[in-house]
């Protein structure tokens, strides 16, 4: 019969059977100095390195908003920044000639809001507005004017208005500008060209023709996240191969190979998504 320690000792108890020695320690992997290798760690096989993102629509509130969700939000988490290219910030109001109007830099997501919901409520929540300008106030602070931005001027104000994205553009420069409107396109070269490139760091401004609605402006998003992706990848595999020298000026041979594949990479996500038609120039913050 089997010993049960739940019983009586009666004296008779068998003696238990000594408990078997441990298995011998692993051997450790020995590279080829006769060192045992540390394991790798997930941080340390990964590269950190992103791209520095950009989106720009006319009010900084539909589609260049959608945008910056998608990229901040992203598995990946992309650094970014956004503005609108406009004279002043435009929402439809209750008849076409009746649009509200409000000031960049100065008026809250927030403010703009809480106005509306006064306002008329329903009218603003049936038209999709309210809906848009909470997502808004979850990412930033307030609608930005593109023509209004210094590059190089940092922007270390908009981490402590927990603006999404905004960790890794302190510094206030962007590697990538992604437009949603050919207008906004000619408008950002254009500022581009009369700031003169005071930094001497190059960047790729890409248009993506995105309608101005709710619909749109949501598939257009995730197509600019996908593009965002692809150019990462590739500067993370030219900075691998060649290393980040001269990476900020367009100098060094990882950003000039960089900068070469970059209209092969647009034209294969062009194929992806023909219906919405793209642009792209190099130019220099």
């Amino acid at each position: 019969m089997a010993y049960d320690p739940r019983r009586v000792n009666t004296g008779s108890t068998p003696p238990q059977q000594p408990p078997p020695p441990p298995p011998p320690p692993p051997e450790a992997t020995a590279t080829p100095t006769g060192m045992a290798e540390a394991p790798t760690s997930e941080a340390s096989s990964s590269n950190p390195y992103k791209l520095k993102f950009c989106t720009v629509c006319a009010s900084n509130n539909n589609r260049s908003m959608e945008a910056h969700l998608r990229l901040s939000t992203a598995a990946t988490g992309f650094p970014v920044i956004s503005f609108g290219t406009g004279s002043l910030v435009r929402l439809p109001g209750p008849s076409i000639t009746q649009p509200n109007v409000y000031s960049f830099n100065t008026t809250s997501y927030n403010q703009m809001y809480e106005e509306l919901h006064s306002k008329d409520e329903r009218l603003y929540r049936s038209n999709g507005i309210l809906n848009m300008l909470d997502r808004n106030r979850g990412l930033k602070w307030g609608p930005e004017r593109f023509q209004d931005w210094v590059p190089g001027m940092p922007r270390v104000d908009h981490l402590s208005k927990g603006d999404k994205g905004a960790v890794g553009t302190e510094a206030g420069v962007v590697d990538v500008i992604i437009t949603c409107e050919e207008r906004c396109w000619d408008a950002v070269v254009d500022d581009l060209m009369n700031k003169g490139a005071a930094l001497n760091h190059p960047v790729h401004v890409f248009n993506v023709d995105i309608k101005d609605n709710h619909e749109e402006a949501l598939l257009g998003g995730k197509a600019i996240l996908d593009l965002a992706t692809r150019l990462n990848d590739a500067a993370v595999a030219e900075r691998d191969v060649h290393g980040p020298e001269g990476w900020e000026n367009g100098a060094g041979a990882a950003r000039q190979s960089f900068d070469e594949s970059v209209p092969t990479i647009l034209a294969e996500w062009q194929e992806k998504y023909p219906h919405l038609p793209a642009l792209w120039t190099l130019a220099w913050l």
